[in-house]
């Protein structure tokens, strides 16, 4: 099982930053287990054996609630294995076998996308675009200067404006460091464009669907006037798997967000 295992999943990419942004695209595999179930200390279990990660540590996740969800993707496959139909798998092997080991390089990432954070660039017309972005926006940069003292500047267009470095400073300083929130809040910083909307997530400021609705605001504006764009949509689609799961391992943290989630766990 283990030999199979690893042809699976060993296209996985090990640097921190890419393991957090990319999916695999390996040759997909017979299914080889009857099912899968969760062991103590949220192993995964396949027939009752440990599953390992590509880079050989034990696949585990951080509590009961994404453990069980992890499980649920493995005996949701059929007849082949399908990675890219297993979005929390690969999360988690990205923060066991690389985010766990390169926090800052990871945090770093993330980092860089509060320079030229999607919410800091409005539109100047048409005026229902410019409500539009300020409704769904402001309320974010609202909460990071109550939250953090982090006061940003925004600009019309897409020219470059620098960022005061007090009002970075304090952001970054919010960017998690354990690893599965760290791992989560890089997945959907390069999902969404926003660092900010991560970090709105992981504080428990804003749900996912909120969140994707925040991220998409011009693409769906846009949409609305000119019509649908299917290969957009089919994107979007994609992108919408790893961000929901890495949600579903903030929400496992975030009181009232999941039941059967231990807050002290992870």
């Amino acid at each position: 099982m283990r030999d199979l295992f690893d042809e699976v999943f060993s296209n996985q990419p090990l640097d921190p930053g890419e393991s957090v942004r990319r999916g695999m695209r390996s040759q997909r595999r017979r299914r080889f287990y009857e099912a899968a179930s969760v062991g103590d200390g949220g192993a995964i279990l396949l027939d009752g054996k440990a599953v390992r990660t590509p880079a050989r540590r034990p696949l585990a996740a951080p509590n009961g609630a994404v453990a069980q969800a992890i499980a649920e993707e493995w005996n949701a496959q059929r007849e082949v294995i399908d990675p890219a139909a297993m979005p929390l798998t690969r999360l988690a092997n990205a923060v066991i076998d690389a985010v766990a080991d390169q926090p800052d390089a990871v945090a770093q990432a993330i980092a860089d996308y509060l320079g030229s954070d999607l919410l800091f660039y409005r539109a100047d017309a048409p005026v229902e675009l410019i409500a539009r972005q300020a409704q769904m926006w402001d309320p974010l940069l609202d909460f990071a200067r109550d939250e953090w003292g982090a006061r940003f500047v925004l600009a019309q267009g897409v020219v470059p404006v620098a960022q005061p470095p007090a009002a970075l400073a304090a952001a970054r300083n919010a960017i998690p460091r354990e690893p599965w929130r760290l791992g989560a809040v890089s997945v959907i910083t390069t999902s969404t464009g926003s660092a900010l909307i991560a970090l709105a997530v992981a504080q428990g400021r804003l749900s996912g669907d909120d969140a994707w609705a925040a991220a998409h605001v011009d693409e769906d504006w846009n949409m609305a006037i000119w019509g649908r764009d299917e290969q957009a949509l089919a994107r979007r689609a994609a992108r919408r798997a790893d961000f929901d799961a890495a949600v579903k391992v903030l929400d496992s943290v975030i009181p009232g967000r999941a039941e059967g989630a231990d807050p002290e766990s992870i």
